[in-house]
């Protein structure tokens, strides 16, 4: 779980990581549970790159900035989506009120929307660990 003092730390170095991949951050935000982020992609990298790369050094920093969270890891998966540039402004918007999303909509509540609404199929079996 995401500690709420830790949050815009973590988002700041989170940032710190994309620039380093040449993948600017744009948005992040996120409960204590899970977090969104709106990247800028370069043509180079690759999307398990970047999350490789944000997932264990941001683990590392965790661990090393608070002590009593030297359990905290990251979920195994994640879900990646394209978005073209008419969807941005409505993508940030979503991605900055997840907080008051969140006070209605559970986090494997609101994955399953997403996929229903994308028409992807999955299995439950998968998606969450």
């Amino acid at each position: 779980m995401i500690p709420t003092k830790l949050e815009s730390e973590l988002y700041a170095y989170v940032g710190g990581i994309c620039r380093r991949m040449e993948s600017p951050l744009m948005a992040m935000n996120g409960t204590a549970d899970h977090v969104h982020m709106l990247v800028g992609l370069h043509k180079t990298v690759s999307v398990s790159d970047l999350l490789l790369n944000v997932k264990r050094d941001s683990s590392k920093w965790i661990k090393a900035r608070d002590h009593t969270l030297g359990n905290f890891s990251w979920q195994s998966g994640y879900f990646a989506f394209s978005f073209g540039q008419s969807g941005v402004d409505a993508l940030l918007r979503y991605i900055l009120n997840q907080k008051e999303h969140h006070k209605t909509t559970d986090f494997q509540a609101e994955i399953r929307a997403l996929l229903q609404n994308y028409r992807l199929e999955w299995d439950e079996r998968y998606v969450w660990d």
